[in-house]
């Protein structure tokens, strides 16, 4: 069985973090194999089993904190894990705990890792893009900014999501985003008749340069075009399918003592 797939960035090397792929885990079928969704039809036992996996690929023996994620801007500070019937409904979580891992799930939504090391203070967001629209970066710049980080401070990085080139979209959404700002035709390339591709990556990146941080790394792989390393919703949804996993992206301060 392949290990499990660990991409990382480099503004965040001093910090344990990790974009992870669908690789490494115990589930199978659609879900194979290491889906976190506990969303999912996927056996609740195997999802547990592949969270523990993840987590340790990250940070060994780390609890992983993860909420209930609604495409909102909600942020909730962590301390120690909710257990998964208690999870908040956010989708950015911020903290200043050391061993303590931030676990954010995707399946073509874009992933946010932020930290300011400096501070001690680590941040995750999942950036859909009515999150992204919605605000859910500056929501957790400003939570970490109430933990003592500074925003000139912070460096991010946006992982693995659905590039630009598989992201078609309608010009009715074009029009919402160019309504909220203008500039924001920038992020788009028309596409046949009626649509356009949105870089869902390159707004995101964007929104966090705006707000302050002047680190923004992009991983730049795309989740609906890599079948053998990531899930997509949009993928299985384009194959008829009714079945996705779920990847994670982690964060967190090493322990201390």
């Amino acid at each position: 069985m392949p290990g499990v797939d660990v991409i990382t960035a480099a503004p965040l090397a001093g910090l344990p973090h990790g974009f992870l792929g669908r690789r490494g885990g115990v589930s199978a079928g659609a879900y194979a194999s290491l889906n976190v969704g506990t969303g999912s039809p996927d056996d609740p036992a195997l999802v547990e089993q592949n969270r523990r996996i993840a987590a340790d690929a990250v940070m060994a023996g780390a609890p992983l904190a993860t909420v209930y994620q609604v495409h909102s801007a909600l942020v909730e500070r962590v301390t120690q894990p909710w257990p998964l019937d208690e999870r908040p409904h956010a989708d950015a979580m911020v903290t200043d705990t050391p061993g303590v891992l931030l676990g954010i799930l995707t399946a073509d939504c874009a992933p946010v890792l932020l930290a300011d090391e400096a501070a001690g203070v680590v941040g995750a967001a999942h950036a859909g893009w009515r999150g992204a629209i919605g605000g859910v970066t500056d929501a957790t710049l400003a939570a970490m900014e109430s933990l003592g980080a500074d925003r000139s401070r912070i460096a991010a990085a946006v992982g693995p999501c659905i590039a630009q080139a598989s992201y078609e979209v309608d010009d009715g959404f074009l029009a919402r985003f160019c309504e909220d700002e203008p500039d924001n035709e920038r992020f788009f390339k028309p596409g046949k008749p009626g649509h356009q591709q949105f870089d869902l990556a390159g707004y995101v990146a964007a929104r966090l340069a705006r707000a302050g941080v002047k680190t923004v790394a992009i991983t730049g792989h795309d989740t609906l075009a890599d079948d053998a390393r990531f899930f997509s919703y949009r993928r299985s949804t384009l194959a008829g399918e009714d079945a996705y996993g779920r990847q994670i992206s982690l964060i967190g301060l090493s322990p201390t003592g």
